[in-house]
């Protein structure tokens, strides 16, 4: 059954990673038509000026989403580093209960204002605005339920020591690494002498 929710969240996280990839092409592909046509045929395409905010806003919420998932957002560790194992879980369930309080008010605020989000179109394109505001239903679920599942597994004992830090560098477990290997070669060496 657990692999079952584990292949569902991968496959959703994929997903997820797809609509990011395709904003970012939308983005780029649109922007970079539009600067040619305009400084090269003084002229541009309207829905390049629009769409590409649009992406910009889906690829920021959904980045939200996969970034808390991954546990790649910025932060700052020092103080809690320095605390012992039950005050990293305090600290870890206090950060995970204020993220699941703010997103649960994004989704309540974007659920407030769906009549007129809704009823506002877009200048360009002239779609509902629901379509671009509302992937805040979306991020605010995500990140609600990340925060519920982390805290039902903190109660649970299923949470490691390491998640309980939730800053990861990128590239220490690679440096760590290499240094372990590094280590164990010149004590092989000082041995061999």
């Amino acid at each position: 059954m657990d692999s079952i929710f584990k292949s569902i969240a991968s496959g959703i996280f994929k997903l997820l990673d797809f609509v990011m990839v395709s904003c970012l092409a939308i983005m780029l592909i649109l922007v970079f038509t539009n600067v040619v046509l305009r400084l090269g045929f003084n002229t541009g395409i309207d829905l390049a000026e629009e769409l590409p905010r649009f992406a910009f806003i889906w690829l920021a919420f959904v980045g939200g989403v996969v970034g808390l998932h991954r546990r790649s957002h910025l932060g700052v560790d020092m103080l809690v580093a320095a605390l012992p194992v039950l005050g990293r879980k305090i600290c870890w369930s206090l950060s995970q209960i204020i993220m699941g309080i703010c997103s649960f008010y994004m989704l309540y605020g974007t659920w407030l204002q769906h009549d007129v989000i809704k009823e506002n179109a877009s200048t360009v394109m002239q779609v509902s605005m629901l379509w671009v505001y509302g992937i805040s239903y979306l991020s605010g679920a995500g990140i609600m339920l990340i925060c519920l599942s982390n805290l039902i597994r903190l109660a649970l004992g299923l949470v490691t020591e390491n998640e309980l830090i939730d800053v990861q560098e990128e590239g220490m477990a690679e440096a760590e690494e290499a240094g372990n290997n590094t280590a164990s070669t010149t004590v092989k060496a000082g041995e061999q002498a």
